[in-house]
């Protein structure tokens, strides 16, 4: 069964009443800061994002500054947000924009796309929340939002790019300022409100029309989602030993990083992933270094 369309209006007034004060949300801020902040939002919570997103645009304001850095001192700065390629990406992404837009994110979904580093979610989410365009952003909280109050599933299972964008899109409304403004509602809204575990249904501005509680909000049938660990993975690891970087001056013995992990083998792997990703590099004698820092 397929719902009602969202109420596009009731969903953008309980927006910008309930919606969260994010500095990149500000009207001030560029389209720079809203592409920082979509990179580091990505799989990584809002109250960890912040404070490095602060630091991050006082620091480099303007691309062409984070294109000044060493990728070293990027990686560095990334801290604990996890996932340290993005950092990479990003900094890959100002050296364009510096080089060959003005040291201005592009507004075209289509030329964002042709940035290093940048998929189809982030290139559309610059394009809404940035520039005020008409474009489906599509992340987890949306559709799981979409899921329930237009299909009425309790989740929305696998994803598949064609069909998510398909579905954001016939929500949108044609003019370009409210159908951004939607967007962004859809994902606070998941965020907020229609959470995976224990959505606060009380409280959703759609409430009345949405399809899954008229279907008596029945339980998620699909495939199982797999569920993400940490302890003892490989991303711990890389996490420990990029640390060891992060807190040293300059190049570090083998020896310094082989304390950070007990399995030698594992230990050894992840060295060697962090080396082919460009996140570490090793100098001529032997030692471990952050890229450029040698």
């Amino acid at each position: 069964m397929v719902g009602v369309a969202v109420d596009t209006d009731v969903l953008i007034d309980w927006f910008g009443t309930h919606g969260r004060d994010l500095p990149w949300r500000e009207p001030e801020c560029s389209a720079w800061g809203v592409l920082v902040s979509e990179i580091m939002l990505q799989q990584t919570p809002v109250a960890r994002v912040q404070p490095i997103w602060l630091e991050w645009m006082a620091r480099w304001p303007v691309p062409s500054a984070l294109a000044a850095e060493t990728t070293g001192e990027v990686v560095r700065a990334w801290g604990k947000l996890g996932y340290p390629r993005r950092a990479l990406r990003l900094h890959a992404a100002a050296t364009v924009i510096a080089a060959e837009h003005g040291d201005v994110v592009p507004s075209d979904v289509d030329t964002l796309l042709a940035l290093p580093g940048i998929g189809a979610y982030t290139a559309r989410a610059v394009a809404a929340f940035a520039y005020g365009k008409r474009a489906p952003v599509v992340d987890t909280n949306v559709r799981r939002v979409v899921a329930r109050a237009v299909h009425g599933a309790g989740d929305a299972g696998p994803a598949s790019n064609t069909r998510d964008m398909a579905d954001v899109e016939a929500l949108l409304p044609a003019e370009d300022a409210p159908a951004a403004k939607l967007s962004a509602a859809l994902m606070e809204l998941g965020a907020l409100i229609c959470t995976a575990r224990a959505p606060r249904c009380a409280d959703c501005p759609v409430y009345d029309t949405c399809t899954w509680q008229h279907n008596g909000r029945p339980e998620y049938a699909g495939p199982a989602k797999p569920v993400q660990k940490f302890a003892g993975t490989d991303r711990q690891v890389r996490g420990l030993l990029l640390d060891v970087l992060r807190g040293s001056e300059g190049p570090v013995e083998k020896a310094r990083l082989d304390v950070v992990w007990h399995e030698a083998g594992q230990r050894d792997r992840c060295l060697d992933s962090l080396l082919v990703d460009g996140l570490l590099e090793q100098t001529d004698n032997g030692l471990f270094a952050l890229p450029g820092e040698h």
